[in-house]
């Protein structure tokens, strides 16, 4: 049922994943749920990089290569260097999602943002129903312009973020919610 896969969707860190590898064919399925999203004008602006266990680490290490090469020297720290070498360790897959931006300019570009990001939902959902890890992030470089070269992007596109997934050993962590939702909602009546 929906409402429990909803429910259930909790982000897990690379750092908690085991390394069994996920079939290809399965992230080709989650990338399916996710070109079910909804789209103003059918523009379907979501795009995806699948970088799988072959070519995982060499992601990671060219991901930290761009922070290297792209902080200024004294915002360098030789840890965060390192930890985007290794976050990927446990991952199966790194998945790289950005809106592509259409050519339609009576589609505002929140609408674009809003639609990859339900792509996102969508693949995470599908992702916890079988059971898969998955960690969205936008840390490191992810929303630099550095990250938007490499991946040979226009100006008028955005990283969204990486979408580690993997196997977790862990159990599910209980989800808990800070703010009541009768805090969150107004109701009109």
């Amino acid at each position: 049922m929906i409402d429990s896969t909803i429910e259930k969707r909790r982000t897990v860190k690379p750092a908690e994943m085991n390394g069994q590898v996920i079939p290809d064919e399965m992230i080709n399925h989650l990338l399916q749920l996710a070109d079910w999203a909804p789209t103003h004008g059918r523009t379907e602006p979501w795009r995806f990089v699948v970088y799988g266990p072959d070519k995982i680490k060499q992601f990671a290490q060219e991901h930290a290569n761009l922070y290297r090469d792209n902080t200024p020297q004294e915002r360098f720290k030789q840890a965060s260097f390192d930890n985007l070498q290794r976050v990927a360790d446990g991952a199966s897959h790194v998945v790289i999602a950005y809106m592509r931006r259409g050519s339609n300019p009576n589609i505002p570009e929140m609408e674009e943002i809003a639609a990859t990001a339900c792509a996102i939902q969508n693949l995470l959902l599908g992702a916890t129903e079988k059971g898969i890890s998955s960690f969205w992030s936008s840390g490191g470089m992810t929303l630099q312009p550095a990250m938007k070269t490499y991946l040979g992007l226009r100006e008028e596109d955005k990283v969204l973020g990486l979408i580690y997934l993997g196997y977790s050993d862990q159990p599910a962590k209980d989800g808990k919610r800070t703010v009541p939702l009768s805090e969150k909602v107004k109701w009109m009546k």
